[in-house]
């Protein structure tokens, strides 16, 4: 069976210079929330792709991705550049284990992002899952500028959904910006800003946090969370954190 599947752009958005969505239509891909697929342009006689998380829930179309425009990069240019109506290429199948298939139930889930690691988790917040297992959702986002806190709209809409049951807490680390943290996620964990603001504690007992974003930030995150006894979620090893590295 070909691994790929020929698909349409039907729209596009630019939130920020450099930050881009991408709306495709295709056939169906079957995918869990969490989970990725490589996008893919033919540049100069060679298929070029990337993987990217869904932005879109499962059973959804359009397909979505979120992404940055990296300038000297062979694919990014190309894909910011695309209009309605232009061709890519998606892999047939899913992959990758940054889901809640295997996830314990537990009080509050932990969505803490930088820049567009936030996509993964519009896919997940936009499914049953996260309201299933745990009572209470606090999704983090840093990012560098605040005109980069992206689909406001759509988690006001999660929001009205399960009210009172999603707070959304965001860090900007270049510019001052109204009701945000000033400064980096790793500064406000460290103080215990974020879990006063959030009105609870992140402990191996009452907690699942799920990472998504640069690898400065895992890093740094994951060693405090070890440090506080929680452990790295595996399927055949349930731990309280979960980890999806963007580079």
């Amino acid at each position: 069976m070909n691994d790929w599947v020929k698909a349409q752009v039907v729209g596009k958005h630019r939130w920020n210079e450099g930050l881009h969505s991408l709306q495709f239509e295709s056939e169906p891909i079957e995918f869990v929330a969490g989970q990725f697929i490589k996008v893919a342009l033919e540049i100069a006689g060679e298929r070029i792709g990337r993987p990217y998380s869904l932005v879109n829930p499962p059973g959804q179309q359009p397909i979505e991705i979120f992404f940055n425009e990296i300038s000297e990069g062979p694919l990014t240019p190309r894909l910011s550049a695309l209009e309605p109506g232009d061709p890519v290429w998606l892999t047939r199948k899913a992959s990758g284990v940054f889901t809640l298939e295997t996830v314990q139930p537990a009080s509050t889930l932990w969505l803490l992002a930088t820049g567009t690691g936030l996509g993964v988790y519009l896919s997940i917040l936009r499914t049953p899952d996260p309201w299933r297992l745990f009572e209470r959702v606090i999704l983090v986002h840093g990012v560098r500028h605040g005109a980069d806190l992206a689909y406001g709209e759509c988690l006001d809409a999660v929001g009205a959904q399960y009210p009172g049951r999603l707070l959304r807490l965001n860090a900007v680390s270049r510019e001052p910006w109204p009701g945000a943290f000033a400064g980096r996620i790793t500064e406000f964990l460290t103080s215990s800003a974020l879990e006063q603001q959030a009105g609870t504690l992140i402990d191996p007992q009452t907690s699942h946090v799920m990472l998504c974003g640069n690898s400065a930030m895992i890093k740094d995150i994951k060693a405090i969370l070890e440090a506080r006894g929680l452990k790295r979620h595996r399927r055949d090893a349930p731990g309280q954190y979960t980890t999806e590295q963007y580079h």
